[in-house]
C-alpha cells in the first residue's frame, strides 16, 4: 500500500493536470450551448480561474476561451452546411445571442461572413492576378477582407494552377484585377515592404485541425525549418504527422503561410504542392536573406 502511495505521488503533477484539462474540455465540449465563462468552469471545478487558465493553455497550447470558440464554431459549421440551418437558428442552437454574434465569431476566426463561408463562396468577389516572384510566376488572390490565396505555376501551368486554387471557392465570383493584387504581391516579395507593426489579413478556408497546423506554420522562423513531427507536438497531437502533412499540403496561402519550412522526419524536404525545385529556392532565398 506504501508503495502505490508513493507511486501516486510521483505522477500527481502530470496526473492532476491531465485531469484538470480533460474535465474543462468535456464541460466546454458537453455544454458548449451554454457558452460557459472561464469563472464558471472554474467554480464548478473548485478551481482558481487563473490557476485554471495557465495550466489550461500550458496544456493544450491555447486558451480555454479559444478552445471554445473553436468547438462553437465547429459545430456552427456543420449545422450550416450539413443540417443547412438558417443562420438565426444556428446562431441559437451554438449558445449564440444572434446571428450578430456568430458573424463576428466567423469574421474572426475565418475572414468572412457565416453566409458566405456556408455559401463555399457565393457572393464572394475574389480579384486575382499573376505576379512575377523570386520563386516564378505567383498567383495571388484577395478579397475585400485580405489575401485570400498564394499559388506559384511555371511556364504553361498558369490556367491549371488558378483552377487548383479556385476549386477552394468553388462559388466565388473571380475577377481578374492585377492593379488589386499588386499591393499584396509588392508586400509578400518585398523584404524591405515587410513591417512587423502592420501583419498582412490573411483569410484563411479550412477545418480547424488545418488552421491549427497553419498557425503553427506561422511560429517558424524566418530562414528555418520544423518536421512535421514538431509541428505535431505544437498543436498537442504527436501522433498526427501524417495528418500535419496532408494540412501542410493544403494551405492556401503558400509563402505568407510558410509550408516551405516545413520537412519530413529524417529532415528531408518531402513533397511541396508546388514543387520541390521551388521549395528549395525559398529555403535558399529565406537563408540568404536571414
Amino acid at each position: 500500500m506504501k508503495a502505490d502511495l508513493i507511486l501516486q505521488e510521483d505522477i500527481t503533477p502530470d496526473g492532476s493536470d491531465y485531469e484538470t484539462v480533460r474535465q474543462v474540455i468535456e464541460i466546454m465540449t458537453v455544454d458548449y450551448r451554454d457558452q460557459p465563462s472561464l469563472e464558471m468552469i472554474a467554480a464548478r471545478m473548485g478551481r482558481s480561474p487563473t490557476q485554471l487558465q495557465k495550466t489550461f493553455t500550458r496544456w493544450a497550447g491555447l486558451s480555454p476561451k479559444a478552445f471554445l470558440q473553436a468547438v462553437t464554431l465547429d459545430h456552427a459549421k456543420r449545422l450550416l452546411r450539413q443540417e443547412q440551418l438558417p443562420l438565426l437558428e444556428t446562431s441559437i442552437e451554438v449558445g449564440m445571442s444572434g446571428p450578430g454574434r456568430l458573424h463576428d465569431l466567423f469574421v474572426t476566426h475565418e475572414a468572412m461572413s457565416p453566409g458566405e463561408w456556408k455559401a463555399k463562396g457565393e457572393g464572394l468577389t475574389i480579384r486575382w492576378g499573376y505576379h512575377v516572384s523570386p520563386f516564378g510566376l505567383a498567383l495571388v488572390m484577395v478579397t475585400d477582407r485580405g489575401l485570400a490565396g498564394v499559388a506559384f505555376a511555371d511556364a504553361g501551368e498558369e490556367a491549371a494552377c488558378f483552377e487548383d486554387m479556385a476549386q477552394r471557392w468553388p462559388k466565388a465570383n473571380y475577377v481578374e484585377d492585377v492593379a488589386a493584387t499588386m499591393p499584396y504581391a509588392s508586400r509578400i516579395f518585398e523584404p524591405q515592404a515587410w513591417r512587423c507593426g502592420q501583419p498582412l489579413r490573411v483569410v484563411l478556408l479550412g477545418t480547424d485541425f488545418q488552421v491549427r497546423v497553419w498557425k503553427s506554420l506561422l511560429k517558424i522562423p524566418f530562414g528555418k525549418a520544423v518536421t512535421y513531427s514538431d509541428i505535431a507536438q505544437d498543436i498537442g497531437q504527436p501522433t498526427a504527422s501524417r495528418a500535419v502533412g496532408a494540412a501542410v499540403g493544403a494551405n492556401p496561402v503558400s509563402f505568407v503561410v510558410p509550408c516551405h519550412r516545413a520537412l519530413g522526419k529524417s529532415g528531408a524536404l518531402t513533397g511541396y504542392h508546388w514543387g520541390l525545385t521551388r521549395k528549395r529556392a525559398m529555403l535558399g532565398w529565406e537563408s540568404a536573406h536571414a
